[in-house]
């Protein structure tokens, strides 16, 4: 099992949330984050100065089983990549065990129902 995170623009968020329910990807959080970026640069605004340095982006994340790995992250990657500075980052985290609160089922199984298996 892998965990995904994945750190997107705003914009791009239903693309991305559509594309994961496009490839059997039917559940993940995800969370408002602003972090600091390369592109440092004022704005002015009616004659007031803002500090753009801190970026809104949205943070998804989802654990998937090794084998859904690859169309995950390419989903992600096809609905929020726009070529410009700024489109995020997706990182692949090694994940040990999971389990199921209300049947106590670990591993693989724990992630989707055993009937819902294609």
């Amino acid at each position: 099992m892998k965990k995904i995170e994945a750190i997107i623009r705003k914009t791009k968020f239903e693309e991305v949330k559509e594309a994961l329910l496009n490839v059997d990807i039917e559940w993940f959080s995800y969370y408002d984050v602003r972090g600091i970026g390369k592109s440092r640069q004022g704005r002015i605004y009616r004659g007031v100065a803002y500090d753009t340095s801190s970026i809104e982006r949205i943070l998804i994340s989802i654990v998937v089983r090794d084998k859904n790995v690859e169309k995950s992250v390419n989903a992600i990657i096809e609905s929020a990549q726009t070529g410009e500075i700024g489109d995020g980052r997706i990182f692949v985290i090694p994940v040990e065990d999971a389990i199921r609160i209300r049947t106590s089922e670990r591993g693989d199984i724990a992630l989707y129902n055993a009937e819902q298996e294609k």
